[in-house]
């Protein structure tokens, strides 16, 4: 199976517009409009900037990484480059704690451990969060003639734990009555490498599921028998070429030939659309105790909202607040500046499918990145 990237990517726009101005206030359109405009907001000039990034993070950005890499070298007339290696969330992070990339890519936020560990890379203030996009987790179901299946939490808990392990379950058909649902047997796939995908999926089993005895991390529980892949594209590889499969990732890059779960909140059923990922993210309040420009938020993973979708991420890039040399932080904040303007916005979702970011949150954002310091 073949698994497309632009399926469902395209319609997580409205989730990014929707979620987060409602919760950083009204879209008031003075955000830092054209590249130009943010690189001047962020206090750097993108033909004064010279040399090379190192990066890395989430496979889940590359795509987006790919657009804005060749465009920001461009707008430096080449004087500038940019390198990024889809190496997963947590493997992403720990290189730049280490001081091997100047920023990470990452579908989780920072723990508070991490935070401490930044202190002493990136200065006084430590490392802070810009969000990148928002989108839903999806659980592709790979199950021939089933177009969606409706699951509660308790039960995805013991599907994912290996207790339910035949499609046709008596907790699963009573659920979907009209569905007829097959005796094949169920086959997860997860994350092998450490993955902010797999850290938010398993953040909504802790909090919902009454059978799920494992805490939520970026590491796949290790006394769970199932199958795994590294990154976005390993897993879906995988659950599409495996009858009866289930796997979770970024809605945007499920193809349409995977079925989708629909999770019970508050007694319904729920799509993974953006709308309904928006609703969730509306209950969501920022991350405290780290570094006063940081931009995380915390979801509520356990919302009755009915129409909310609890399982959704944000992506984020990570940055120090302080480098090494001022010629180091004017490198850094121009490409940051870059990823936060609305031509970098509009480029990766028209070429990459992932969604744009708010006038207002683009604010904040390059008022973060203007403090970026070195020296």
């Amino acid at each position: 199976m073949k698994v497309s990237h632009f399926g469902r990517g395209a319609a997580i726009l409205s989730v990014a517009s929707l979620a987060l101005v409602a919760c950083n206030g009204e879209d008031n359109g003075n955000g830092g409009g054209d590249a130009d405009e943010a690189a001047e907001a962020a206090g750097v000039e993108f033909e004064d900037v010279s040399g090379t990034i190192y990066s890395g993070g989430a496979s889940s950005h590359e795509t987006a990484m790919d657009e804005w890499i060749a465009e920001f070298e461009h707008l430096t007339d080449n004087q500038a480059q940019v390198e990024y290696a889809g190496e997963g969330s947590g493997a992403g992070r720990a290189s730049f704690l280490d001081g091997e990339f100047q920023f990470a890519g990452s579908d989780a936020v920072m723990s508070d451990e991490e935070y401490e560990e930044s202190l002493q890379r990136c200065g006084d203030n430590g490392a802070f969060h810009l969000p990148t996009y928002i989108a839903p987790i999806g659980l592709a179901v790979n199950l021939e003639g089933v177009d969606s299946i409706n699951l509660d939490s308790d039960t995805l808990g013991e599907i994912f734990a290996g207790e339910i392990t035949s499609w046709d379950d008596p907790a699963i058909a009573e659920q979907n009555e009209d569905a007829d649902l097959p005796s094949t047997p169920i086959t997860v796939v997860h994350r092998a490498d450490s993955s902010g995908t797999t850290e938010n999926f398993l953040e909504y089993l802790e909090a919902t599921a009454s059978n799920w005895d494992w805490e939520p991390d970026g590491e796949w529980p290790t006394d769970i028998s199932a199958e795994s892949a590294g990154q976005t594209s390993g897993v879906l590889d995988l659950a599409g070429s495996t009858d009866g499969a289930i796997t979770y990732a970024d809605l945007g890059q499920i193809g349409d030939e995977f079925a989708l779960v629909n999770v019970e909140v508050g007694g319904e059923y729920t799509e993974p659309t953006p709308e309904a990922a928006a609703e969730a993210v509306l209950a969501s309040e920022r991350v405290e105790g780290q570094s006063e420009n940081n931009m995380a938020f915390e979801i509520t993973r356990d919302t009755e909202e009915v129409g909310a979708y609890p399982i959704v991420q944000i992506a984020y890039t990570i940055w120090c607040n302080e480098y090494e040399s001022e010629e180091e932080a004017d490198l850094v904040a121009a490409f940051a500046a870059y990823i936060v303007s609305e031509d970098a916005q509009e480029l990766a979702h028209d070429q990459a499918g992932s969604a744009p970011i708010t006038d207002d949150l683009r604010d904040e954002a390059l008022e973060a990145i203007s403090e970026i310091s070195g020296g």
